[in-house]
């Protein structure tokens, strides 16, 4: 994800000199370098008195407490926190850096990698309307960005759109196989649903229609796409499934608090 944001900004025309990258892993930092940011393997070798506007964690939750006391020097002089962490909550950040910290906490999903994110975040009171402005901004280059007031909201973000794209690819998956049963060659059926999906998915972006209408449009009476849909739409059974899905990933990720 650090890297998916890292080209997302330089795309945007952000000055490669003005971002420090901090990684352990040298192949991380050789890409880093590779764009003209400045790296380091730990914020431990940052020059003395340089001052960030703003830090983003892209870490696993895992490692989290123990890469954040490192930084604990910049936040006490005013730099913006933003945490990528899936479940890592806000008071962690309020532990550490204290009641007084900027804190923003974003959710994005893999379609970052290629610039069509679902970024979504929650900030705690600290933060100023120009610090979610710079946010927005920093996201945006990867995404759509989205904010939520209440932080237990971002249960129900992650079980829908954090996780919600490997739902879409195990559909796609689902669709491969439903085509080579019908008879298609494996590679056809691959493409064909990988592409109706893609397909599909920017069309309801970028029509004016709501979803239930591009259904209606594609769907002529007693034709084949109603012979199928009588399948999904019988008892609500698609909605039931994706409902207890959802619900299922909200409550792993409120367990994980």
């Amino acid at each position: 994800m650090g890297r998916a944001m890292l080209g997302g900004w330089i795309e945007q025309n952000v000055k490669p000199n003005d971002i420090l990258v901090v990684d352990p892993s040298t192949q991380n930092l050789e890409l880093a370098a590779k764009t003209g940011c400045r790296i380091f393997t730990s914020p431990l070798l940052i020059e003395e008195g340089y001052q960030p506007d703003v830090i983003v964690l892209a870490v696993k939750p895992q490692v989290m407490e123990e890469v954040i006391p490192t930084y604990r020097n910049y936040v006490e002089k005013g730099a913006l926190i933003i945490s990528v962490a899936a479940g890592t909550r806000i008071s962690l950040f309020e532990e550490y850096f204290g009641q007084r910290a900027a804190v923003i906490r974003t959710m994005p999903n893999t379609p970052a990698a290629v610039g069509r994110g679902m970024l979504v975040s929650c900030a705690n009171t600290n933060v100023s309307a120009e610090q979610k402005s710079i946010c927005d901004s920093l996201m945006s280059t990867i995404g759509t960005t989205a904010w939520v007031d209440r932080e237990d909201l971002m249960d129900a973000v992650t079980g829908l759109s954090g996780s919600g794209p490997a739902y879409v690819f195990h559909m796609i998956e689902a669709m491969i196989t439903a085509g080579i049963k019908a008879g298609l060659p494996e590679e056809l059926a691959t493409t064909m649903a990988k592409v109706t999906v893609a397909g599909a998915g920017e069309l309801a972006l970028s029509s004016t229609e709501d979803v239930a209408q591009l259904r209606k449009n594609v769907t002529s009476p007693n034709g084949t796409t109603a012979a199928g849909l009588d399948v999904l739409m019988e008892n609500e059974a698609l909605v039931k499934l994706m409902t207890s899905t959802v619900e299922a990933a909200k409550r792993r990720s409120e367990e994980l608090r």
